[in-house]
Protein backbone atom coordinates (compact mmCIF):
# COMPACT_ATOMS: atom_id res chain seq x y z
CA UNK A 1 0.00 0.00 0.00
CA UNK A 2 1.36 3.76 -0.82
CA UNK A 3 1.79 6.32 1.62
CA UNK A 4 -1.22 7.97 -0.47
CA UNK A 5 -3.60 5.24 0.46
CA UNK A 6 -2.89 4.62 3.88
CA UNK A 7 -4.18 6.52 7.25
CA UNK A 8 -2.69 7.27 10.40
CA UNK A 9 -4.18 7.39 13.76
CA UNK A 10 -4.42 11.07 15.46
CA UNK A 11 -6.83 10.26 18.31
CA UNK A 12 -10.14 8.97 19.56
CA UNK A 13 -13.37 9.66 20.94
CA UNK A 14 -13.58 9.02 24.95
CA UNK A 15 -16.54 10.86 26.36
CA UNK A 16 -19.45 13.01 25.82
CA UNK A 17 -19.79 16.87 26.71
CA UNK A 18 -23.20 18.63 27.32
CA UNK A 19 -26.41 17.82 25.91
CA UNK A 20 -25.57 19.30 21.94
CA UNK A 21 -23.73 16.33 21.13
CA UNK A 22 -20.11 17.52 22.08
CA UNK A 23 -17.84 14.96 22.14
CA UNK A 24 -14.54 14.64 24.53
CA UNK A 25 -11.61 13.23 22.00
CA UNK A 26 -7.82 12.31 23.11
CA UNK A 27 -5.25 13.53 20.18
CA UNK A 28 -2.06 12.05 19.33
CA UNK A 29 -0.94 15.50 17.48
CA UNK A 30 1.73 17.57 18.35
CA UNK A 31 -0.16 20.34 19.02
CA UNK A 32 -3.04 18.45 20.62
CA UNK A 33 -5.40 20.97 19.07
CA UNK A 34 -3.05 19.80 15.20
CA UNK A 35 -6.34 17.42 15.47
CA UNK A 36 -8.80 19.91 14.34
CA UNK A 37 -6.89 21.24 11.41
CA UNK A 38 -6.24 17.52 9.56
CA UNK A 39 -10.03 16.73 7.88
CA UNK A 40 -11.55 14.83 6.90
CA UNK A 41 -11.48 12.84 9.94
CA UNK A 42 -12.25 8.89 8.90
CA UNK A 43 -13.79 7.70 12.52
CA UNK A 44 -13.80 4.08 12.51
CA UNK A 45 -15.18 1.67 15.27
CA UNK A 46 -13.67 -1.43 13.44
CA UNK A 47 -9.98 -2.13 10.98
CA UNK A 48 -11.83 -2.00 7.68
CA UNK A 49 -14.74 0.19 8.03
CA UNK A 50 -14.30 4.28 8.24
CA UNK A 51 -17.25 7.02 7.94
CA UNK A 52 -15.89 10.08 6.54
CA UNK A 53 -16.48 13.50 8.47
CA UNK A 54 -15.63 17.10 7.26
CA UNK A 55 -16.11 19.89 8.79
CA UNK A 56 -15.28 19.17 12.38
CA UNK A 57 -15.11 22.04 14.70
CA UNK A 58 -13.47 21.77 18.66
CA UNK A 59 -11.41 23.33 21.33
CA UNK A 60 -9.83 22.64 24.28
CA UNK A 61 -11.99 22.41 27.34
CA UNK A 62 -10.27 22.06 30.77
CA UNK A 63 -7.19 19.78 30.32
CA UNK A 64 -8.72 17.73 27.41
CA UNK A 65 -10.47 19.10 24.19
CA UNK A 66 -13.70 18.73 23.05
CA UNK A 67 -15.16 18.40 18.73
CA UNK A 68 -18.30 18.95 17.09
CA UNK A 69 -19.09 16.77 14.16
CA UNK A 70 -21.45 18.14 11.63
CA UNK A 71 -25.61 16.70 12.13
CA UNK A 72 -24.73 15.43 15.61
CA UNK A 73 -26.72 17.67 17.72
CA UNK A 74 -27.64 16.14 20.58
CA UNK A 75 -26.33 13.94 23.18
CA UNK A 76 -27.55 10.27 22.21
CA UNK A 77 -26.45 10.64 18.87
CA UNK A 78 -22.93 11.71 20.07
CA UNK A 79 -23.26 8.50 22.10
CA UNK A 80 -22.78 6.02 19.61
CA UNK A 81 -19.51 6.68 18.47
CA UNK A 82 -17.68 7.17 21.82
CA UNK A 83 -14.90 4.31 21.60
CA UNK A 84 -14.38 5.48 17.80
CA UNK A 85 -10.66 6.19 16.84
CA UNK A 86 -9.78 9.16 14.26
CA UNK A 87 -7.91 8.57 11.51
CA UNK A 88 -6.74 11.16 8.81
CA UNK A 89 -5.46 10.50 5.46
CA UNK A 90 -1.19 10.36 5.68
CA UNK A 91 -0.93 12.66 2.53
CA UNK A 92 -2.68 15.37 4.89
CA UNK A 93 0.50 15.40 7.61
CA UNK A 94 3.18 17.43 6.99
CA UNK A 95 6.33 15.80 5.83
CA UNK A 96 8.78 13.93 8.50
CA UNK A 97 12.14 15.82 9.34
CA UNK A 98 15.72 14.11 8.73
CA UNK A 99 15.76 11.38 10.23
CA UNK A 100 12.27 11.19 11.37
CA UNK A 101 9.72 8.93 10.42
CA UNK A 102 5.32 8.03 10.73
CA UNK A 103 5.35 4.36 11.80
CA UNK A 104 3.10 3.67 9.60
CA UNK A 105 5.25 4.57 6.47
CA UNK A 106 7.64 1.87 8.28
CA UNK A 107 4.72 -0.75 8.36
CA UNK A 108 5.50 -3.57 5.85
CA UNK A 109 9.07 -2.93 4.98
CA UNK A 110 11.31 -5.48 4.82
CA UNK A 111 14.18 -6.19 7.39
CA UNK A 112 17.38 -7.52 6.71
CA UNK A 113 20.72 -7.65 9.02
CA UNK A 114 23.69 -5.80 8.40
CA UNK A 115 24.79 -9.04 7.22
CA UNK A 116 22.00 -9.56 4.76
CA UNK A 117 19.60 -12.08 6.69
CA UNK A 118 15.92 -11.46 6.12
CA UNK A 119 13.86 -11.45 9.63
CA UNK A 120 10.85 -10.60 8.40
CA UNK A 121 8.37 -7.47 8.14
CA UNK A 122 6.96 -4.52 10.23
CA UNK A 123 3.70 -5.62 11.58
CA UNK A 124 3.99 -2.37 13.96
CA UNK A 125 5.60 -0.20 16.15
CA UNK A 126 4.60 0.68 19.79
CA UNK A 127 5.90 3.39 21.91
CA UNK A 128 7.81 2.49 25.85
CA UNK A 129 9.01 4.75 28.00
CA UNK A 130 13.05 4.44 27.13
CA UNK A 131 12.57 4.23 22.63
CA UNK A 132 9.99 3.15 20.38
CA UNK A 133 9.91 -0.86 19.51
CA UNK A 134 9.19 -2.39 16.25
CA UNK A 135 7.78 -5.57 15.42
CA UNK A 136 9.07 -7.69 13.23
CA UNK A 137 7.47 -10.71 11.82
CA UNK A 138 8.04 -13.62 9.67
CA UNK A 139 5.91 -16.58 9.75
CA UNK A 140 5.28 -17.31 13.38
CA UNK A 141 8.18 -15.71 14.71
CA UNK A 142 8.10 -12.27 16.30
CA UNK A 143 10.86 -10.00 17.08
CA UNK A 144 10.98 -7.05 19.00
CA UNK A 145 14.08 -4.51 17.78
CA UNK A 146 14.51 -1.29 19.92
CA UNK A 147 14.29 1.40 17.36
CA UNK A 148 17.13 3.46 17.99
CA UNK A 149 19.05 4.52 15.11
CA UNK A 150 22.78 4.38 14.64
CA UNK A 151 22.78 1.33 17.54
CA UNK A 152 20.19 -1.34 16.38
CA UNK A 153 18.67 0.77 13.08
CA UNK A 154 21.14 1.28 10.83
CA UNK A 155 19.43 2.67 7.74
CA UNK A 156 15.89 3.03 6.77
CA UNK A 157 14.60 3.03 2.57
CA UNK A 158 10.98 3.99 2.38
CA UNK A 159 11.41 3.96 -1.77
CA UNK A 160 12.94 1.35 -1.45
CA UNK A 161 10.84 -0.90 0.92
CA UNK A 162 13.88 -1.92 3.38
CA UNK A 163 14.89 -1.34 7.03
CA UNK A 164 18.35 -2.87 7.63
CA UNK A 165 19.46 -3.42 11.78
CA UNK A 166 22.56 -4.52 13.35
CA UNK A 167 20.05 -7.46 14.92
CA UNK A 168 21.57 -11.21 16.06
CA UNK A 169 19.19 -12.98 13.95
CA UNK A 170 18.86 -16.00 16.72
CA UNK A 171 17.39 -13.36 19.22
Amino acid sequence: MTAAGRRVLVGRIVGLYGVQGWLKIESWTEPRTQIFKYQPWLLSSAPDQATEIKGITGRPQGKGLIAKLPEVDDREEAAALVGYDIYVARELLPPPGKDEYYWVDLEGLEVVTTEGVMLGRVTHLFATGANDVVVVKDGERERLIPFVQGVYVRSVDLSGGRMVVDWDPEF
